[in-house]
């Protein structure tokens, strides 16, 4: 059985950058250049980085290396990017705290995180989620009204997690 990836074997192979966040090997091997960076950005936006025939997250090697411990919990991107790797742009965060760092969906089609049109009511709906409970803020006229609404909600239900949303 292979034991788990520990900060002296992940020091042995890497450096890590704490200010940029990036890993560059300190190697030569096959088609690894001592000095290259280290990993891909995969389809989901992370980056990854294999050691030992194991593929970890960049976010979470970088907590590894710089604490010397994993992380207890999920590790939230204060920034939302999730190839941005530096240190101070890392928190421990349960997962619900990591899902209040969140974007709009996807599937938004008003422009704002929080909003939505209803057709029933004839105005732009404000709505949150908070601790796995929906909860309605009002209906507004227009989609900037709901949206400021949402975002007045959000940064007392979110705390240091509340981040304003920018399109």
């Amino acid at each position: 059985m292979k034991q788990k990836l520990t900060t002296e074997r992940l020091k042995e192979l890497l450096h890590y950058c704490p200010n940029t966040g990036r890993f560059t090997w300190l190697f030569s091997k096959r088609v690894i250049r001592r000095g290259d960076e280290a990993g891909t950005v995969g389809k989901n936006g992370y980056r990854y980085i294999k050691i030992d025939r194991k593929s970890y997250q960049a976010h979470r090697l970088a907590w590894l290396y710089v604490y010397g411990a994993w992380p207890k919990n999920d590790l939230d991107h204060k920034n939302r990017d999730k190839d941005a790797n530096w240190i101070a742009n890392l928190r421990e965060a349960t997962n619900m705290e990591n899902l209040w760092n969140t974007g709009r969906y996807s599937t938004n089609k008003s422009g704002f995180k929080g909003v939505c049109w209803r057709k029933d009511a004839k105005k732009w709906q404000a709505q949150i989620t908070v601790a796995g409970k929906y909860f309605h803020i009002g209906y507004f006229a227009t989609a900037k009204k709901a949206s400021d609404a949402y975002e007045t909600t959000a940064a007392k239900a979110f705390g240091a997690f509340y981040r304003k949303f920018e399109g």
